[in-house]
């Protein structure tokens, strides 16, 4: 099975499933138990595959990480309660006090809020112009330990320098953690750029439904953790590829305890089944939204790499399937924003990404507000814009709502 969404959509039938079920079950359990007792102790030492306790480890969930290895083409994953903790606990897992992370100026709110946060514990973050690989480069240390970047800046839509940053941690060894919630497995492989780890908020366009919390980092055989200090002897045993990755598991979920739950598992499980249908028609819907509100004469600007004027136009053609499918425009100044908001009917004013429905939020008053009008400048983000995750609608019933907005 070669294509995305066919051995998507199998993934659950490459092995047994009980009572022959086309979907993995939900398992509520959350200890199992064994007839033998050494059985039991090699199942915690390691030394034989089985069930534990479901903070670490659940077969429903263990389904859903089979489906994210395969769509990312990596070769294991873990998931989590949310992005936001896939992050954290990589965070904590692998770096202590005196490390350097760079991390993209651009950064989705809450990333940014947490590594102002692990500042404070002794971390240090530089933000740089990730559009830029020389700027990366050149905030490079001899304590660097990681280069984090987002594949598409929300809510601006910058697209990162992912190959060359690629090649940059390549010849200088740190570990490459790239997000690619806003692009997907299915617009972007982030194996094509040398990425380490590969970072997906499965709440987004993986789950797709809007009814799922959850999170996910996926090991994709790029970095040499031999050579990374900060592994803890427990765990330089086996294949060294997979020493991260254990650490993230077993030092990281395991401890700090982010565990994604079977039933929330099940339903991102099939909600990803549909991800290629439905994100193709989310990213057609975007297009024509980006165009109509490109030549209306109350915007500003539109902000999405799907248009010949955006500043990496051309990148997101090389690096992507399809230009994503969120966009943002700034009003002109005379325009109401609160009153032009409410005047949409068929778009719901909300936060999140990647839902089958058509969301929108005005950035510097909501999601960005806590950063300061001071931060917001520095990335761009003006009083007007407002930031659109487009769904499935019908293309020309979300123009409509637009324009009836702009019309009253």
């Amino acid at each position: 099975m070669k294509g995305f969404t066919t051995r998507n959509v199998h993934s659950d039938r490459q092995s047994t499933i009980e009572h022959g079920s086309v979907h993995k079950p939900i398992h509520t359990s959350v200890a199992y138990g064994y007839e033998s007792t050494r059985e039991l102790a090699a199942v915690f030492q390691g030394k034989q595959a089985g069930h534990t306790y479901s903070r670490q480890i659940n077969p429903t969930v263990e389904a859903l990480e089979d489906k994210i290895t395969t769509m990312e083409d990596g070769l294991r994953t873990v998931c989590f309660s949310t992005g936001m903790a896939a992050i954290g606990t990589t965070f904590f897992s692998l770096l202590r006090a005196g490390d350097h992370v760079i991390s993209s100026a651009f950064l989705f709110g809450n990333t940014n809020s947490l590594f102002n946060s692990f500042a404070t514990h002794g971390i240090e973050v530089s933000f740089v112009d990730a559009t830029n690989a020389q700027e990366v480069q050149a905030a490079i240390r001899p304590n660097t330990r990681m280069v984090f970047v987002e594949t598409i800046a929300n809510p601006r839509t910058q697209v990162t320098a992912l190959a060359e940053i690629g090649e940059l941690c390549d010849e200088h060894g740190l570990i490459y953690f790239v997000d690619n919630t806003m692009t997907s497995p299915f617009l972007f492989q982030a194996a094509s750029v040398k990425a380490s780890l590969v970072i997906n908020s499965l709440t987004k366009y993986i789950g797709g439904h809007g009814n799922a919390l959850g999170g996910s980092v996926t090991e994709m055989g790029h970095f040499d953790w031999g050579k990374y200090d900060h592994i803890y002897d427990d765990y330089r045993s086996g294949n060294e590829q997979m020493w991260g990755l254990t650490q993230i598991k077993k030092k990281g979920l395991r401890d700090f305890g982010a565990a994604l739950s079977a039933e929330p598992a099940h339903h991102l499980s099939v909600g990803s089944e549909t991800l290629a249908l439905r994100l193709e028609r989310q990213c057609q819907n975007a297009q024509a939204l980006a165009d109509y509100l490109d030549g209306h004469g109350q915007v500003d600007k539109v902000y999405y790499p799907g248009l010949q004027d955006h500043p990496q136009y051309q990148r997101s053609r090389d690096l992507f399937r399809y230009p994503g499918a969120i966009l943002s425009f700034e009003l002109n100044h005379d325009v109401d924003l609160w009153a032009y908001m409410d005047r949409l009917k068929v778009v719901i004013k909300s936060t999140n990404l990647g839902d089958n429905r058509t969301l929108a939020i005005p950035v510097a008053h909501s999601i960005y507000y806590e950063m300061g009008p001071e931060r917001r400048a520095s990335m761009g983000i003006d009083d007007s814009l407002i930031r659109i995750s487009v769904g499935i609608e019908d293309t020309s019933d979300l123009i409509d709502d637009f324009a009836n907005a702009f019309a009253d």
